[in-house]
């Protein structure tokens, strides 16, 4: 049975030894690039791979023209997803030490490359320590493999057809940011605060509970019906700052059984860029 939205660590620890399960530390900080990397080699998930946000789950920065992380390109991440020891056989499972808000980007990555066996695991690096799982530490290889790509174009949307959908109310549009950011009450990392127009506010930090883990799937699936109305998750795109956590609302959506939303992969850091493009503050009407 393939896992594609969330595991939890009792179901991990029995797998850490199977070699088609590949498990990959995802932990990341905007403020200190370089955490994620020290973290990793102090201490990690036995058999853990490290992929670093920056370098190996975003391609390089366009000043001017491109978001704070633009997606990578496809084949490239193939050939590091190879290195890992991950082919399209393999169930990935993803962690971090943020409530999933940095592994849910290789898990949205991964499907969008066609590989749905990909999984966060359940309340990240925090519950595993917590539970008094094994860890290891220093730099971990696996054997690698042939990663083949298979894109599905239709899960992200450009600022283009963003703007087109801007005002049809067939559509929704999900700002997964912090409420103080989405009503452009403070921005401390892009150089203009507000939100899409029209946009919704979703804070990713919603789909958790207090010990960080994922809400019931029934609780994850009453807060977006309330959040969508009449509108079908087909016709949702999420973003965010620079379209990481809103995979968390992706992942959330789906994990409730509301699969199809995409992604503006842009968010709001790529919407900036360009002065024509309107900017909202304030609540939402």
């Amino acid at each position: 049975m393939a896992f594609t939205t969330l595991i939890d660590p009792e179901t991990l620890q029995r797998h850490l030894d199977d070699p088609d399960w590949v498990v990959v530390d995802c932990r990341f900080s905007l403020s200190d690039p370089a955490y994620g990397r020290r973290a990793y080699q102090d201490a990690h998930i036995p058999g853990a791979v490290y992929a670093h946000l920056d370098e190996d789950l975003s391609g390089p920065i366009v000043p001017g023209r491109t978001g704070r992380h633009p997606l990578p390109d496809p084949d490239r991440l193939a050939q590091k997803l190879g290195a890992w020891g991950i082919d399209n056989r393999t169930q990935v499972v993803a962690y971090d030490d943020a409530g999933g808000a940095f592994a849910a980007r290789l898990w949205w990555l991964l499907g969008w490359l066609g590989h749905d066996a990909v999984a966060v695991l359940d309340g990240g690096w925090s519950r595993w320590v917590r539970e008094g799982r094994p860890v290891r530490s220093g730099i971990e290889t696996r054997p690698p493999r042939t990663f083949v790509p298979r894109i599905r174009p239709e899960r992200v949307v450009s600022a283009d057809e963003v703007l087109q959908h801007l005002h049809d109310p067939a559509w929704r549009l999900l700002d997964a940011r912090a409420p103080a950011r989405y009503r452009g009450e403070q921005e401390p990392i892009d150089p203009v605060a507000g939100h899409i127009p029209g946009a919704v506010n979703a804070p990713f930090a919603e789909n958790l509970t207090p010990d960080g883990t994922f809400r019931p799937s029934e609780q994850l699936r009453q807060r977006f019906e309330a959040l969508l109305g009449d509108v079908p998750s087909e016709r949702v795109v999420c973003y965010c700052g620079s379209g990481v956590t809103a995979a968390h609302n992706l992942l959330a959506m789906a994990h409730a059984g509301l699969p199809g939303a995409r992604l503006y992969a842009g968010s709001w850091s790529e919407w900036i860029t360009d002065p024509r493009r309107p900017v909202a503050r304030g609540a939402a009407p």
